[in-house]
């Protein structure tokens, strides 16, 4: 509907425009004979002045140029190799440090900058400088691709450090490309990584003061955090929640039935659904009739865990338990690690479920 509206007007705009002509050509038509005849001889005047200035006397526009610029040869090729120079060093960034953007933009931006200075000098200095008039004709011919191809090999007329500039540019392209790649690295995690926790045998339980924990410190109905002796407290498998249940309460796997010495429990205070700190703990001060027991509670989205079943889930968006570390109360009444946890500490989207430890 629009585009036969447009050709419309372009019709009507057409016609108008030719019956402007039309009227200009009677008006002139109209004339007196003298009039006319002064506009035929300054017509005439004017054709033979653009005869004058015929094909003949203008100057032809086709030129070329071989620069045989050794010089120029030489820059191509230097920035080139700077350019590949910055690729490795975004590589080696990326691995060093990966999370500095400034130098890692700087690297690889300079890199992309070099070589367009590259291609810049190299074709103003380095390839034939040719001005062409190309007249139209059949749009496909066969001998179409075999000109190209002469004109391509004809580009390289002139340049004496072909192989230098070649073999500049394919360090420069695999430098490039091997920069280019390099961030699939970080896609995932890393998986050697996680596993690992400060958490071992002998390691010692601290408060957020560097106290140590004894184990009459650890009450009935209470909350502790515990950090690891000597260890950096920021790393994800560092803080602890430490809490005392009465023995007879305690339905632990079989395979961790020596983990809770004097009903003291130890749990990643880390919320396998998307690392909250688990915060809350519901401790039933008497009886209610009902199935009321302990609890440890992420207040994030709200993941209930059952300290006495081993940190088994109970309600929540979690995947799994909580991971636990076996405790183990040393001869000077300090509480220490007695192994690992039994799973991988983190949220469950790291996909860091393992085996059981026994």
């Amino acid at each position: 509907m629009i585009a036969r509206l447009l050709a419309r007007i372009v019709a009507f705009a057409v016609a108008a425009r030719m019956a402007m002509r039309r009227r200009d050509s009677d008006l002139a038509g109209g004339e007196a004979p003298g009039a006319k005849a002064e506009v035929s001889g300054a017509a005439s005047e004017a054709s033979g002045a653009e005869a004058g200035s015929g094909p003949a006397d203008a100057e032809d526009p086709r030129r070329r140029e071989v620069p045989a610029n050794p010089r120029a040869e030489t820059l191509v090729a230097g920035l080139l190799l700077a350019a590949a120079l910055l690729a490795v060093a975004f590589i080696a960034v990326f691995v060093v440090t990966g999370l500095d953007t400034q130098l890692l933009g700087a690297a690889l931006g300079g890199s992309l900058a070099l070589i367009a200075a590259a291609a810049i000098v190299a074709g103003k200095s380095v390839v034939v400088q040719e001005t062409a008039i190309e007249e139209r004709g059949t749009l496909l011919e066969p001998e179409a691709p075999a000109r190209i191809v002469d004109a391509l090999s004809e580009a390289g007329e002139g340049v004496s450090r072909r192989g230098l500039i070649t073999c500049a540019a394919c360090v420069a392209g695999a430098a490039v490309t091997t920069a280019a790649v390099a961030p699939i690295a970080s896609i995932g995690p890393r998986l050697t990584a996680i596993h690992k926790t400060p958490w071992h045998r002998g390691v010692r339980f601290t408060d957020i003061d560097g106290r140590l924990y004894r184990a009459e410190d650890i009450t009935v109905g209470s909350l502790f955090t515990a950090l690891p002796e000597g260890a950096d407290p920021e790393l994800i498998g560092s803080p602890l929640i430490v809490l005392r249940l009465p023995e007879a309460m305690l339905h632990l796997p079989s395979s961790r039935r020596g983990w809770a010495p004097h009903g003291i429990l130890a749990f990643s205070k880390i919320c396998p659904h998307a690392a909250c700190a688990v915060s809350l703990y519901r401790y039933p001060e008497f009886p209610s009739g009902g199935n009321d027991q302990p609890a440890l509670t992420c207040p994030c989205h709200y993941s209930t865990f059952l300290p006495a079943e081993g940190g088994k889930l109970l309600f929540g968006p979690a995947g799994r338990p909580l991971p636990q570390l076996p405790v183990l109360i040393d001869p000077n009444g300090y509480l220490r690690a007695a192994g690992g946890f039994d799973e991988d500490v983190g949220p469950s989207w790291l996909d860091v479920r393992r085996p059981s430890q026994t």
